[in-house]
């Protein structure tokens, strides 16, 4: 399968983001967290669907919160929007799934 080639921007977004999510107990309210977020979207396309996907949605997000409280670190996405996406690919290599290629490191 094709990977997502990040570019340096978008490798430095990741960078940034794996900076900020250090903590055990934050990761694994993220792996939790992340996965009922992206998977409301799905399940509320379906009128059926709907208040399953909003409780879903917001105890994703709750999952989010404790675990940045645990960090002691704000949320990546207040400071680059782009982080919400980011977010996805981290927590799908955290599962083995890495589905992108990083841009090589700037020389410092």
């Amino acid at each position: 399968m094709a990977k997502i080639q990040l570019d340096a921007a978008w490798s430095d977004v990741l960078r940034r983001y794996k900076e900020d999510h250090q903590d055990p107990r934050n990761q694994a309210c993220h792996k939790i967290g992340i996965p009922l977020i992206v998977g409301s979207f799905p399940v509320g396309a379906t009128l059926i669907g709907l208040p399953l996907a909003a409780g879903m949605f917001t105890v994703g997000w709750g999952f989010q919160f404790v675990g940045h409280a645990f960090e002691g670190k704000q949320p990546s996405f207040v400071n680059d929007r782009r982080s919400l996406l980011i977010g996805v690919l981290w927590c799908l290599e955290k599962y083995g799934l890495k589905v992108f290629e990083e841009a090589p490191a700037p020389a410092s």
